[in-house]
């Protein structure tokens, strides 16, 4: 296979790697050498709330909605999958249905994927730290939320959270899911105790 690629690279490629997946889409990875970026200074910082009702809610107020790809796919996937079972095993037909089903778990993955990359992108430009909470995501999907959980795709987002922040001189914060955040003043660090669940803000008394 002869693989080109395109002038807009930073240079030549050092290695060229083509693999083939098993929805049967062929993918080059190229290995170039390219300059230090140097990140424009920002003064904001973020926290993040990750939550099943909405994919997140920032600490400004800003609710992302949770596009719940797999959620909307469900009816596709069914169908791929029962007209993999009623084809005959070994025969050509069922390598053919058995492509449709990965490539539209492909197309599901794909674009939670690019969702992934376009909102963790947006929040390492505007903001110099970001506070993300370490959720158990594997207990979670353990329970009966584990279809929205594996939908939403938390770890993976913030891995590229992780690795953005480091390319481009950014902070991540980890914040411990014991931590009582909504019980502390973010001003003077005084504990004020529990709260019910629609209190959203509160005044410190201290």
């Amino acid at each position: 296979m002869r693989v080109k690629w395109s002038r807009n690279l930073p240079s030549v490629p050092s290695t060229v790697t083509v693999i083939k997946d098993a929805a049967g889409r062929y993918f080059a990875s190229f290995v170039v050498e390219t300059e230090p970026v140097a990140p424009a200074e920002s003064g904001q910082v973020v926290g993040m709330d990750l939550v099943l009702g909405h994919f997140a809610v920032l600490s400004d107020g800003t609710k992302i909605d949770a596009p719940r790809f797999l959620r909307r796919a469900e009816k596709k996937l069914e169908r791929a999958q029962q007209a993999l079972s009623r084809k005959a095993k070994g025969s050509g037909n069922r390598d053919k249905a058995r492509v449709k089903v990965a490539r539209a778990h492909a197309q599901v993955v794909d674009a939670r994927c690019e969702f992934h990359h376009q909102l963790s992108t947006r929040l390492i430009r505007d903001n110099q730290a970001v506070a993300v909470e370490d959720l158990a995501v594997k207990g979670l999907a353990r329970t009966r939320l584990a279809k929205s959980v594996h939908d939403a795709g938390w770890s993976a987002f913030v891995t590229m959270l992780e690795y953005k922040a480091a390319k481009f001189g950014r902070s991540i914060h980890r914040i411990g899911r014991f931590e009582p955040t909504s019980q502390v003043c973010s001003q003077c660090g005084v504990k004020d105790g529990p709260k019910p669940l629609h209190i959203r803000v509160w005044e410190c008394g201290a």
